[in-house]
C-alpha cells in the first residue's frame, strides 16, 4: 500500500491543510498499519473488519492506550474514505467498528490451565482439603458471588437433577446449573467432610468453617489466595476472578449472552456486556473459518 499512503499522505497535507502534528499522527498510524498488514502478507484488497480488530488489538498488547487506539482507527477510516474515492476500495472496513474508547475493560480472567492447575491443589486426604475442592469446583461451574456461595444452605442443592437455588442481589433467586465435575466433588465433601466438620451440631449451611460454622467471605478469600500462589498463578486470587472466568469460558465454547446473563444473575443486560469482547473474538475466528472470502 506504499503508493496509495503516499497519496494519502500527500493530500492531508497539502489539501486538508493539517496541522504538522496531525499529520505526523496520521503517518505513523498508518506506517503503523502497513507494518501489520505487511508482516500478515495482507493486501488492501484483502482487508475486512476481523483484519482491523486484530490491528487495535496488535496496538493494546503494545501498550497503546485506548485513546491512542481510537486515533488509529479514525487515521484508517479517513484513508479508506479516501481510497473508496479514489476507486480504489469498495467499502470502507472501520465503517461499524466503535471506538476503543467505548470499549469495556475486563478484568483478567484464568486459562484452562491455569483452572486445572488451582483445581488440583487441595489435599483430598485431609477434610478440609476435601471442603475446598468441593468449594472451588463449585464456585467455577456455577459463576456465583463469593457472598452467594457461602450462604448456600443444604435445601439450596437439587443434587439429583443437577442445579442449585441461589438467593442473588435484591434477594432474587435463580437456577444455576452444575457440572459433574462439581457434583462429584461437593458429594464427596457432604459425605466425608461436612460431618465430621460439625461434630455433632447442626446447621444448614452447606459450607463450614473448621469450627463448624458458617465459612466466611474473608475466609474463603484467604483459602483461595493460598491455592492461587501454590498453583504459582501470578494473579492474586479474588474469588471475582473465578467468576469472570466462569462467563467468559462459557462464552468462548459458544453460550450465547442472555444465558451467562441468567447464571451469573445481572438484572441487565448490560452489565454482562462487558464480556462482547468474548464474542467479537469468537465471531471473527468463526468468520475466518468459514466465509468463502476470509
Amino acid at each position: 500500500m506504499q503508493s496509495e499512503l503516499s497519496q494519502f499522505l500527500s493530500y492531508i497535507r497539502l489539501e486538508k491543510g493539517l496541522s504538522e502534528n496531525t499529520f505526523q499522527a496520521y503517518q505513523r498510524d498508518l506506517l503503523k498499519f502497513q507494518k501489520f498488514l505487511n508482516s500478515k502478507e495482507l493486501s488492501l484488497k484483502k482487508i475486512r473488519p476481523d483484519v482491523v480488530y486484530d490491528f487495535l488489538d496488535n496496538l493494546s498488547r503494545q501498550g497503546l492506550s485506548s485513546r491512542s487506539r481510537t486515533r488509529a482507527l479514525a487515521s484508517l477510516r479517513n484513508f479508506f474514505h479516501f481510497l473508496i474515492f479514489d476507486g480504489k476500495l469498495e467499502f470502507n472496513p472501520c465503517e461499524n467498528i466503535e471506538s476503543p474508547r467505548e470499549w469495556k475493560t475486563l478484568p483478567r480472567t484464568l486459562d484452562i490451565e491455569e483452572v486445572d492447575r488451582l483445581l488440583e491443589q487441595p489435599d483430598l486426604t485431609h477434610i478440609l482439603g476435601i471442603r475446598d475442592k468441593a468449594m472451588l469446583e463449585l464456585l467455577y461451574a456455577t459463576g456465583l458471588r463469593v457472598s452467594e456461595l457461602v450462604f448456600l444452605n443444604l435445601q439450596d442443592l437439587r443434587m439429583d437433577l443437577g442445579y442449585l437455588n441461589c438467593v442473588g442481589k435484591g434477594s432474587k433467586v435463580r437456577v444455576v446449573p452444575i457440572g459433574q465435575s462439581a457434583l462429584a466433588s461437593v458429594e464427596h465433601y457432604l459425605t466425608v467432610s461436612r460431618g465430621r466438620l460439625l461434630k455433632g451440631r447442626n446447621s444448614n449451611f452447606l459450607f463450614l468453617n473448621r469450627n463448624g460454622e458458617r465459612m466466611s467471605r474473608q475466609g474463603f478469600w484467604k483459602i483461595l489466595s493460598a491455592y492461587g500462589r501454590k498453583a504459582s498463578i501470578q494473579t492474586p486470587l479474588k474469588p471475582h476472578l473465578i467468576r469472570h472466568s466462569f462467563a467468559t469460558h462459557l462464552l468462548q465454547r459458544g453460550a450465547d449472552l442472555r444465558s451467562v446473563q441468567l447464571m451469573l444473575g445481572h438484572s441487565d443486560i448490560s452489565t454482562t456486556q462487558i464480556y462482547t469482547h468474548v464474542l467479537r473474538e469468537r465471531l471473527r475466528s468463526i468468520y475466518r473459518t468459514h466465509h468463502p472470502r476470509a
